[in-house]
C-alpha cells in the first residue's frame, strides 16, 4: 500500500446510497425466496414503517431497520430519475 501527498475524500453520501443498496437487493432476495411480492412488501414498509412487512429470515427486518427510511425514498427517488434521464 502505498501513500499519496493528496487528500483523499470521503463522502458519506455514497456510503449510505451503497447501504442502501446492498440492504434493498439482499432484502428483496429474501422477500422473493419467502414466496412474497417483494415491491409490495417493501413499499408497505416504506410507507407505513410497520416491520411486520419484512421477514426476520435472513436478518431482513434487522436490516431494513438500520435504515432511515425516508433516507431509502430518497435515494430510490434519485435513482430513478437518473435512470430515466431527468437528473444528471
Amino acid at each position: 500500500m502505498s501513500f499519496t501527498d493528496e487528500t483523499m475524500r470521503f463522502d458519506l453520501h455514497d456510503f449510505s446510497a451503497n447501504e442502501i443498496e446492498n440492504t434493498l437487493a439482499s432484502v428483496y432476495s429474501t422477500l422473493a425466496d419467502k414466496g412474497y411480492d417483494p415491491i409490495n412488501q417493501l413499499v408497505g414498509y416504506l410507507l407505513s414503517g410497520d416491520p411486520a412487512y419484512i421477514p426476520r429470515q435472513n436478518e431482513a427486518r434487522s436490516k431494513m431497520s438500520h435504515l432511515n427510511r425516508d433516507d431509502v425514498v430518497e435515494e430510490l427517488v434519485k435513482s430513478y430519475l437518473k435512470a430515466n434521464g431527468a437528473m444528471r
